[in-house]
C-alpha cells in the first residue's frame, strides 16, 4: 500500500514541477518581447544608414555615417545588455540575423561603389535588403510573443 501512496505523491510533485516550469516559461516569453523591438530598431536604422553610406561621398559623409552608426550600435547594444531575460537559442538566432545582414551590407557596398555608383534606386533597394533579415525575424518574434 505504501508504494501506491508514494507513486501518487511523486505524480503530484511532478505535476507541480511542470506547472512551475510552465509559469517560468510564460514569464520568460512575456519579458523577451524586447528582442523584436530591438530588431525593428536595427532594421529601421538600415533604411537611413545604407543610403547615407552609398550616396554621401567624401570625408564628411564617411565621418557622419560612421559616427552615427557607432552611436546607434552602442545604444542598441547597451539596451540589449540591460534586458533581464533572453530565451534559449536567441544567441544563435541573433548571429544568423547579423550574419545575413553583414552579407547584404557588404554586397550592397561592393555593388554600390562599383556598378551602381550614385544610384538612388540601388541605394533604396540595398537599404531594404539590409533591413530585411532583422525585420523578418522581428516580425516572426513579434507574432510569437
Amino acid at each position: 500500500m505504501m508504494t501506491g501512496g508514494i507513486a501518487v505523491l511523486e505524480q503530484a510533485d511532478a505535476a507541480a514541477s511542470l506547472q512551475g516550469i510552465g509559469r517560468i516559461e510564460g514569464t520568460v516569453r512575456e519579458r523577451s518581447g524586447w528582442y523584436a523591438g530591438y530588431l525593428w530598431l536595427f532594421s529601421m536604422w538600415q533604411l537611413v544608414l545604407v543610403p547615407a553610406v552609398l550616396l554621401w561621398h567624401g570625408r564628411t559623409g564617411t565621418l557622419v555615417s560612421t559616427m552615427a552608426n557607432a552611436f546607434v550600435v552602442m545604444g542598441l547594444s547597451l539596451f540589449a545588455t540591460r534586458q533581464p531575460v533572453v530565451l534559449r537559442g536567441y544567441g544563435g538566432r541573433h548571429l544568423k540575423v547579423i550574419g545575413a545582414w553583414a552579407v547584404a551590407y557588404i554586397l550592397s557596398l561592393v555593388l554600390g561603389y562599383t556598378i551602381f555608383l550614385d544610384s538612388v534606386a540601388f541605394a533604396a533597394v540595398a537599404a531594404l535588403a539590409c533591413a530585411l533579415p532583422a525585420a523578418a525575424v522581428a516580425w516572426r518574434k513579434g507574432r510569437a510573443v
